[in-house]
């Protein structure tokens, strides 16, 4: 395989509305900001791969005129995923194994802010039984959560200390929407939001964008001093039908983690895409992680951001940054999509000396 890494990363800061900008607006200060990170001029960037959902634009093709934060012209070898930015980036990360490529930029943004996201998500479900019934994003979690809490699986004093955790770490990243100290007794006397789920267990609506720089082999290390190389990555998907997965694991995430090779080495970091605390609770046991040893979400993780479509490339770029920065040597990225953790996509980022 051919090495890949990402050598720069940036990102919004991230609140609840930006009624201020529209996308493109939103969006170039960031890809301005990465392309500078990574001491490139746009001829030198081969291919360009965005992340993103009409859904949430609510216009068709929307990615279409966040190009004219890109530069589209002279024409330039562009690709789209309607999905998070991190399957952007796995696409990237193909088209560079293929010779393709030496440099890539990949970017996502998403306003959930105008909209009801709730309803918005729906349309990620089942088409022909469960999208009709308009069961909303928090409602299907709460029954993931319920039927993790009644296996016992996990407890509400886990979820707590998570959601607690998650702020603490927020503290240090000025870019988090939601940060702060909070007591374990304040969390479990709060009211019910959707049963079991509180408000806190629930990630905060976000508008935001993020982008991240990819380059191969030795033009990495002549760009970069110390690149997050990727070392392993891969992705899987369950089935639709609730009843037809066992919602208080997650198979497809252990599956990717396998492939991605998250259990051939120590992992100092993991930044892992839990929009709601009792995912980050299944996540790290699918990933056969150990909280003792490992530092989950140190940026705070999505549940003190979560801009749709950009949240999971932004865990690849928090875990990149901190192996640039020397932080940490081995991490782990992970992403999710659809309701309850139904497509998974897994990194395994290292860096070098």
């Amino acid at each position: 395989m051919r090495d890949v890494a990402i050598i720069s990363f940036a990102q919004t800061k991230h609140v609840a509305t930006r009624q201020d900008v529209n996308e493109v607006e939103m969006l170039m200060p960031v890809l301005v900001d990465v392309v500078e990170q990574a001491g490139v001029t746009k001829d030198r960037i081969d291919f360009v791969c965005s992340g993103s959902s009409d859904y949430l634009a609510g216009v068709a093709f929307s990615f279409v005129m966040t190009l004219d934060g890109v530069g589209p012209w002279p024409p330039i070898s562009e690709s789209h995923v309607d999905m998070d930015g991190s399957w952007a980036l796995y696409e990237a990360w193909v088209k560079m194994q293929m010779g393709h490529a030496d440099v890539a930029l990949v970017y996502s943004y998403g306003k959930s802010s105008p909209g009801n996201l709730r309803r918005v998500l729906t349309r990620q479900l089942d088409p022909y039984y469960l999208a009709p019934l308009w069961p909303d994003s928090v409602s299907t979690a709460a029954l993931q959560a319920r039927a993790a809490l009644d296996k016992g699986v996990i407890t509400e004093e886990q979820m707590a200390q998570v959601v607690i955790d998650a702020r603490r770490n927020a503290l240090g990243n000025p870019n988090a929407q939601l940060a702060g100290d909070l007591e374990l007794a304040d969390l479990l006397a709060a009211e019910p939001f959707v049963s079991p789920l509180h408000k806190h267990d629930c990630s905060p609506i976000t508008d935001g964008a993020a982008a991240v720089m990819l380059a191969a082999g030795d033009v990495a290390r002549e760009l970069c001093e110390r690149p997050a190389w990727i070392r392993g990555i891969d992705h899987r998907i369950e089935p639709h039908a609730f009843g037809a997965r066992d919602l208080t694991t997650s198979v497809s995430t252990a599956q990717a983690a396998a492939k991605a090779g998250v259990a051939n080495g120590k992992v100092d970091i993991a930044e892992l895409h839990a929009p709601f605390s009792h995912q980050e609770l299944i996540l790290t046991q699918s990933l056969g992680l150990d909280a003792a040893t490992t530092s989950i979400n140190p940026s705070g993780g999505a549940l003190c951001a979560n801009p749709v479509m950009a949240a999971g490339l932004i865990r690849m770029g928090e875990a990149a940054q901190r192996i640039m920065r020397g932080e940490a040597d081995r991490a782990v990225a992970h992403t999710t999509s659809g309701a309850c953790l139904q497509q998974n996509l897994v990194a395994v980022l290292e860096g070098e000396g």
